[in-house]
């Protein structure tokens, strides 16, 4: 059933504010200065086993560890929304911005990734479905899985994103991202 304009519109302002909220409570309950605020060591860059990315920068923004977190749950008229996290969950914020032509290389998350660009064009690629573009222009979201994709930058002109990690508690700036072999039958655009 297509929901009419107007209710497609509410809830999309809805999804945004609950991210957008997210973001200040991680933000504003990161006090915590000794934790790391930039990538670890990771692959080697000569290691043929795994695609580098090019052309993207992160900006760290805060983190958070909510050890009692079990279950939230809120309903509102016609919209509902429900986290749960099981021994609790660490919440990481980073912004990416992304040259023209830039691209991530194909990695892994330790869980869900919330992604909303918020200047330009992003195209995301699965790993279990290489071929098949997934364009998000600023102002919308893509949800990652955590198992497997690549981000590129394929617009023309320049493009940011703000990043939410879902983790399990502990998990640092460094433990991210998980290089991966580019999947078998990837698509090269």
């Amino acid at each position: 059933m297509l929901m009419p304009r107007n209710l497609q519109h509410i809830t999309r302002y809805r999804c945004r504010a609950a991210i957008i909220g997210i973001c200040v409570v991680v933000v504003a309950a990161c006090d915590k200065p000794e934790r790391a605020v930039a990538p670890g060591p990771g692959v080697a860059s000569t290691d043929p086993h795994f695609t580098m990315g090019s052309g993207s920068t992160p900006t760290f923004l805060g983190q958070a560890t909510y050890q009692d977190f079990d279950k939230v749950k809120r309903i509102a008229d016609d919209w509902n929304v429900e986290l749960k996290a099981h021994g609790g969950l660490e919440v990481l914020v980073r912004s990416f911005a992304y040259d023209p032509g830039a691209y991530t290389g194909w990695h892994k998350h330790p869980g869900p990734v919330l992604i909303q660009v918020i200047q330009g064009t992003l195209t995301f690629y699965n790993a279990d479905d290489p071929c098949t573009p997934i364009v998000v222009p600023a102002g919308q979201g893509y949800v990652d899985t955590g198992e497997g994709h690549i981000g590129r930058n394929l617009s023309g002109a320049p493009a940011k994103d703000i990043t939410i990690y879902l983790a399990p508690p502990g998990t640092q700036v460094s433990q991210l991202r998980l290089d991966m072999p580019e999947p078998v039958g990837a698509c090269n655009p």
